[in-house]
């Protein structure tokens, strides 16, 4: 243990009932530097930072603050002590406005009253850290995912804290945004502002990081500099080589579509057409507010669209049927799984099976047995990390919820699998088991259409790129030919086009 650290978990240890998450685990945080939390999905990574955020306190070990012991009792304890933790699931009030999530806990105040001003103040200086022009009376309910994430971000800059932990914080974020953030991250160490940073973006560690503390199964495997090679950090993640992080297994596609749509057009969407044929892979490419999504929540019925048609094997759907969807062997993986995907206070058997509830009921009466031992099964094949079926959802690991959702969708054997960022959050070695998924799912004649932000995916894992841009199509590649600047190129066309014409 160094004498010279800021931070300082020494040998912790915690459990949740008969489960120890975190067994004997020794991490130091250094002013100036930034320490990487790499492990798989249910290692351990978020309880570690949530005792050093006051969420939890450790069973077993201590924690030392610039040399003394100290107990992290509450988030108020952490905050005193100069630690900001940005959280993997966001914690803001959707309702309020971006200022008053910023100021949230600590609002200014002038002769006993709101000091609006002074909380609008505030909120900008913290804005303008992370080089953001929003309207600070803005609700956050009215920003997509990513901006919601900045915010998030703003909100802890704001503390001046001197330890700032950020638990994938660039999951929602655009490369543009990544660079953002990455800035400000070189300005706080230069600073002196410690931190640590957990991410599944393996190329991320290399260009933000400082040295990487590997975890597996709750314990502490190695530190190493935060250049070593990629192969070897997941070797010490996971216990074992990958030797293809994009599988993709291509097989001969059918001549008749499986999906097809056809001037599919609403406010976001403008005359959309495309085809999915069984066994392929269609990736949607595109811009933040392309509007990929609303086209995926459109195909699934969770969205209605004003013109246009949607089949499957050549039957039309109707527009605004979830129900109808699913039966015809449509299967939604959502961009938010927290909001959309997921019952959190249900048992994992329980949103595992939702899709099949209703198709595997006798006489009327859920199979609850029948429902259990399926998700059973499919929770043992993505190796998703938990205790037991019968626990609560929420106390999952986020990317152990995303798995839960793509099994759904699995155990229900949907033909026509639409995902939305479907590895976001996920860590490689469960990305590669969600990839061999999708291989079988197109080896039995199934297609996927996938939306993804990050393009080594997009290129890695799809037979067809139908890249997006303002809510129209741009143009479509094979994926041998398509690089990442074809796409992007693509991406940005029909922006450029209409600031050409002078439209905003």
């Amino acid at each position: 243990m160094s004498n010279d650290a800021l931070l300082v978990l020494d040998k912790v240890c915690k459990s949740f009932g008969p489960v120890q998450v975190i067994d004997d685990v020794t991490v130091e945080v250094h002013a100036g530097k930034v320490s990487v939390l790499l492990g798989e999905n249910g290692a351990g990574k978020s309880t570690l930072i949530k005792m050093i955020a006051g969420v939890h306190e450790p069973d077993a070990g201590q924690i030392l603050f610039k040399g003394q012991p100290v107990r992290i009792r509450d988030t108020k304890t952490s905050e005193a002590l100069g630690i900001a933790t940005i959280h993997q699931e966001l914690n803001l009030v959707p309702s309020m406005s971006i200022a008053e999530n910023i100021t949230l806990g600590r609002v200014p105040r002038k002769f006993g009253v709101i000091n609006r001003r002074e909380m609008r103040k505030i909120a900008r200086e913290a804005l303008a850290k992370l080089e953001l022009d929003l309207d600070v009376n803005t609700p956050v309910g009215d920003l997509g995912l990513a901006q919601q994430q900045l915010v998030e971000i703003a909100k802890a800059l704001s503390l001046d804290a001197r330890v700032l932990i950020l638990d994938e914080p660039t999951a929602a974020l655009t490369t543009t945004e990544i660079e953002h953030l990455f800035s400000v991250i070189n300005q706080l160490k230069a600073q002196g502002v410690g931190m640590v940073f957990i991410s599944h973006h393996l190329d991320e560690i290399a260009a933000i990081g400082d040295f990487v503390n590997v975890l597996r199964d709750g314990k502490f495997i190695a530190t190493v500099p935060a250049d070593t090679e990629e192969n070897e950090l997941v070797r010490l993640m996971v216990g074992r080589d990958i030797d293809a992080q994009f599988p993709r297994v291509a097989t001969e596609p059918g001549q008749n579509p499986l999906l097809s749509v056809q001037n599919l057009s609403d406010g976001r969407l403008d005359d959309i057409s495309l085809e999915v044929r069984p066994g392929e892979v269609v990736a949607l490419a595109g811009l933040m507010g392309a509007g990929r999504t609303e086209l995926i929540r459109a195909i699934a019925g969770a969205d209605k669209y004003t013109s246009g048609t949607v089949k499957v094997n050549g039957k039309k759907l109707a527009s605004f049927d979830v129900a109808a969807a699913t039966r015809a062997g449509i299967g939604h993986v959502p961009e938010d799984r927290k909001t959309q995907g997921l019952v959190l206070d249900a048992s994992v058997a329980e949103n595992i099976g939702y899709a099949t509830m209703a198709a595997t009921a006798k006489n009327g009466l859920v199979d609850r047995k029948g429902q259990k031992a399926r998700a059973q099964k499919v929770a043992e094949r993505l190796r998703i990390r938990m205790g037991n079926i019968d626990q609560p959802i929420r106390s999952l690991s986020g990317g152990n919820q995303q798995k839960a959702v793509f099994g759904r969708w699995f155990t229900a054997g949907a033909k026509v699998l639409l995902l939305d960022e479907p590895t976001r959050g996920v860590d490689v070695g469960a990305k590669v088991e969600i990839y061999e998924l999708i291989n079988e799912i197109t080896a039995s004649g199934g297609c996927v259409l996938m939306a993804s932000s990050e393009l080594p995916e997009v290129l890695g894992m799809s037979d067809r790129v139908v890249v997006m841009s303002q809510g129209r199509i741009a143009g479509e590649l094979a994926t041998p030919e398509a690089t990442q600047d074809a796409i992007m190129a693509l991406a940005i066309s029909n922006v450029h086009r209409e600031e050409e014409m002078g439209i905003k």
